[in-house]
C-alpha cells in the first residue's frame, strides 16, 4: 500500500509540474493560443480553430515529418521536430533541429522548454493534444484524407507559414521538371506501364493512381497497369482504402508492369528488415519470376520517399524516374 501511495503521489506530482510548465509557457509567450497583437500576426483558420500566426516566425517547431518537409521546402529551418524512420531521406536536414520525440508522441516538456513561437503539424497524430499545444504557442494542424492530396496540404502549410509565394515557386520548379521528363521520354510514354509495389511484413500491396507516388507518376506522364489505375473514390468503395490495396500471391500478375518499383521500408528497423526478407523470399516464387518486369530485369527497390508527403520527396521520386527510365542517348 505504501509503495502504491508513493507511485500515485509521484504521478500527481508529474501532472502538476506539467500543468505548471504550461501556465509558465503561456505567461512567457504572449502569442500562446493565438492571442498575439494583430499588427504582428496573421489570422489563420484551420480545422481545429483560429490562431494568429507571427508574421515573422523565428522559433518554428514541426510536429511530424510532413510539416517538417513543408517548412524546409519553402526555405524555413524548424528549430525542433519529431523523428521517424521514414524521414531518412531528410536526415541531412534534421541535423540542426532538436529532437522532440516521435510523430503522435512529442514531448510536451521539451516543446515548452524550446519556447516556440509557432507549431505546425497534421491533425493525424496531434489532434488529441491540440488543447495543450495551443496553450504553448499558436498551433495550426492541417487535415487530409490521403497522401495523394500532398500538393493541397503543402500549399495550406505554406500559407500558414506566410510562405505562399515560396510554395508556388517550389511547385513551379517541380512542374518544370515533370515537363522536362515528359519531353525527354517522348513516344516511350505511350507504351510504358509503371507498377508500384509495397511489401509489408505480412502482405503485398499495390499503390494506386491517387497515392503520393501515383500522383508523381501522373505528373510525369506515366501509365499504370490496369489493376493500379484506380482513382481514390473508386478505390475507397472497392477496397476501403483510397491509395492502396492488398493482393494475394496468386494475383501477383496485378503487380506486373514494364517496370516495377518496390518499396520495403517501414517505420521501424525491425519491420523494414522483415519486409526486405519478404522481397528475398518473393524472388524465389515461380509466379514472381514469371512477371515480365522481373524477366526483363526491371525491378527497382526504392526508399521511403516513394510514400512521401511533399515536394522534396516528389523531386526525389523524379530523380529515380530519370535514373531508371531514361535510356542513354
Amino acid at each position: 500500500m505504501r509503495s502504491k501511495r508513493l507511485r500515485d503521489w509521484f504521478n500527481w506530482l508529474g501532472f502538476g509540474l506539467l500543468a505548471l510548465a504550461l501556465v509558465v509557457a503561456c505567461q512567457r509567450s504572449p502569442q500562446a493560443g493565438g492571442s498575439a497583437d494583430g499588427a504582428n500576426c496573421t489570422v489563420v483558420e484551420h480545422e481545429l480553430g483560429t490562431v494568429c500566426v507571427p508574421n515573422e516566425i523565428q522559433r518554428l517547431v514541426t510536429l511530424d515529418g510532413p510539416a517538417f518537409e513543408h517548412a524546409i521546402a519553402v526555405g524555413l529551418k524548424p528549430i525542433a521536430t519529431v523523428r521517424a524512420e521514414y524521414q531518412k531521406s531528410l536526415e541531412s536536414r534534421l541535423v540542426d533541429a532538436q529532437d522532440i520525440g516521435t510523430s503522435g508522441n512529442p514531448s510536451l516538456e521539451k516543446v515548452i522548454g524550446i519556447q516556440p513561437d509557432f507549431l505546425l503539424g497534421l491533425t493525424l497524430g496531434s489532434e488529441d493534444i491540440y488543447p495543450q499545444l495551443s496553450q504553448i504557442a499558436p498551433t495550426v494542424l492541417l487535415s487530409f484524407e490521403h497522401s495523394g492530396q500532398w500538393k493541397s496540404v503543402f500549399r495550406q502549410a505554406s500559407a500558414a507559414l506566410n510562405q505562399a509565394a515560396a510554395a508556388e515557386a517550389t511547385m513551379a520548379a517541380y512542374d518544370a521538371r515533370t515537363a522536362d521528363f515528359r519531353a525527354q521520354m517522348g513516344n516511350r510514354l505511350e507504351d510504358l506501364q509503371v507498377s508500384v509495389v509495397r511489401l509489408y511484413p505480412d502482405s503485398i500491396n499495390l499503390y494506386l493512381k491517387d497515392s503520393f507516388a501515383g500522383t508523381v507518376l501522373q505528373d510525369a506522364g506515366l501509365k499504370r497497369p490496369p489493376a493500379q489505375d484506380i482513382g481514390a473514390a473508386e478505390a475507397m468503395g472497392r477496397f476501403g482504402n483510397p491509395i492502396q490495396t492488398s493482393i494475394s500471391q496468386e494475383l501477383l500478375e496485378q503487380a506486373d508492369g514494364d517496370v516495377i518499383f518496390v518499396w520495403t521500408g517501414e517505420n521501424t528497423a525491425e519491420a523494414t528488415a522483415m519486409a526486405q526478407q519478404r522481397l528475398e523470399a518473393l524472388r524465389q516464387d515461380p509466379l514472381w519470376r514469371q512477371l515480365k518486369a522481373v524477366q526483363a530485369g526491371r525491378i527497382y527497390p526504392v526508399p521511403s520517399y516513394w510514400i512521401g508527403s511533399g515536394p522534396i520527396a516528389a523531386n526525389a521520386v523524379l530523380d529515380d524516374l530519370f535514373k531508371y527510365l531514361m535510356e542513354p542517348a
